[in-house]
């Protein structure tokens, strides 16, 4: 074991003090790391036998650019890329405006709803709260809305987009786990919709307390409501197929993921909001992102292999069955171990190093895996508002040049407040995730 606890220490000092990519950190400790643990191999000081490990990452390579349900990810980032540039933002926010804007705090709810909206497209926290916030300030700052308030709605919202399906995040903690992206995307359905019905809980109880943080906008009459409502039929009829299809077992999330993204190109090219320039770029941007994220996967294997090799899930069962502690003290205890990593890594170097090391034990503790992903996955948004690496508020403070950070996190508070109640009910209350996948697959 003393040399996976020396692995975790040089992972860290790559990652943290050199700045090495979490992709290529993860890769090169898991492949030296696995070359160490063949008996300590060295004729002379740097001479390790190479091909066991040698093998290992050229097969976990080729399994994983092989692999036919990965497929998904790429598909998602494009129909995420295409509905971003085709302005579908913008008639998300009018519609949820137009039902909530007259109300205190109505601007800020309406962002949360638009941003769940956003989400069950994008599935990408990050580019939520970066697209909504062109959308969603300037008209919250029209009606004189704090600063903290109105930051703290894009950026609690965006985090609603690793959860709601169809969700990146999800697939890939599908395949580290082997569970099933279906079931996950149908756990993650119910707990998305309670995190928007908090996050507004969260918005009134701001202006409850401070009335001029949230003043009233203006009142829609019935027919602009209508008018709103029908500027968003693209979203609602792409959302429809997709989940609609894999819940029903219509066609696979693979099969779903191609209906999505070639849905996005129609609706964008429909409306008149694509060139072909544009789609040019988005193609760029999906090849992009796509290669980072399956690069990172390909380095979380290959450490996920080393782990399992050195016998570190194993021990770790071992030593939890020793203190004789209840399962859910222990999941308890893993989830306080996640709130802390998220002070200090971004949620998709938090999940890859975590669920590799964590899942094996929840499995043999008798807990559900899907559910588990849904728990990963929620724990894993509160680390995206979470100071000092909250990176859905740095990514505003980016964008939103003339807001400081300091502002946006101390506005996020009551929303990471009801994040935590929201954990504790998915924890507590097992049906809340596990309703759907049960019902529809089980």
């Amino acid at each position: 074991m003393s040399v996976v606890f020396l692995a975790f220490i040089v992972l860290l000092f790559l990652i943290l003090v050199l700045r090495m990519p979490i992709a290529f950190a993860m890769g090169v400790v898991g492949f030296f790391g696995f070359a160490i643990l063949q008996g300590l191999g060295f004729d002379n000081l740097f001479s390790f036998r190479w091909t066991a490990s040698l093998t290992l990452a050229s097969n976990r390579v080729i399994e994983t650019v092989q692999e036919y349900s990965l497929s998904v990810v790429p598909l998602f980032i494009l129909m995420g890329n295409v509905v971003t540039r085709s302005g579908l933002s913008q008639e998300l926010y009018n519609a949820s405006y137009a039902f909530l804007g007259h109300r205190k705090g109505g601007l800020a709810m309406s962002t949360v709803l638009a941003c769940g909206g956003f989400s069950a497209i994008c599935g990408s926290s990050l580019a939520t709260s970066a697209t909504m916030a062109k959308v969603a300030m300037p008209p919250m700052r029209k009606f004189g809305y704090s600063d903290g308030l109105a930051t703290a709605s894009i950026a609690a919202g965006g985090t609603l987009g690793i959860l709601i399906p169809p969700s990146v995040i999800l697939v890939i903690y599908g395949l580290l786990t082997e569970s099933s992206i279906r079931e996950l995307f149908a756990a993650g359905f119910i707990p998305g919709i309670l995190g928007i019905i908090l996050y507004m809980g969260a918005v009134r109880y701001v202006v409850w307390r401070d009335p001029s943080a949230g003043p009233a906008g203006e009142r829609m009459t019935f027919k602009e409501r209508m008018i709103a409502l029908r500027g968003i039929w693209g979203v609602l009829l792409l959302f429809t197929i997709v989940m609609g299809g894999i819940y029903l077992g219509v066609f696979t999330p693979t099969e779903a993921a191609g209906i999505g993204a070639g849905g996005a190109l129609v609706i964008g090219f429909a409306r008149r909001s694509l060139s072909f320039l544009a789609v040019y770029e988005t193609l760029i941007d999906t090849v992009r992102t796509s290669a980072m994220l399956f690069s990172v996967v390909i380095g979380a294997l290959v450490f996920s292999d080393f782990i399992n090799r050195a016998g570190l899930p194993d021990a770790l069962l071992n030593f939890v069955t020793a203190l004789e502690l209840s399962p859910m003290v222990v999941i308890l205890v893993i989830l306080g171990i996640y709130i802390v990593l998220g002070m200090v890594f971004e949620s998709l170097s938090m999940l890859l190093l975590t669920v590799p090391v964590f899942y094996p034990l929840v499995s043999s503790l008798g807990f559900d895996l899907v559910w588990f992903g849904i728990v990963v996955v929620v724990v894993t948004e509160i680390s995206l508002i979470t100071p000092p690496v909250g990176m859905n508020v740095f990514v505003l403070s980016a964008v939103l040049k003339d807001v400081k950070a300091a502002t946006i996190f101390k506005g996020v508070t009551p929303f990471w407040c009801v994040d935590i109640i929201r954990l504790l009910i998915i924890v507590f209350v097992f049906q809340v995730s596990m309703f759907l996948p049960e019902l529809l697959y089980r």
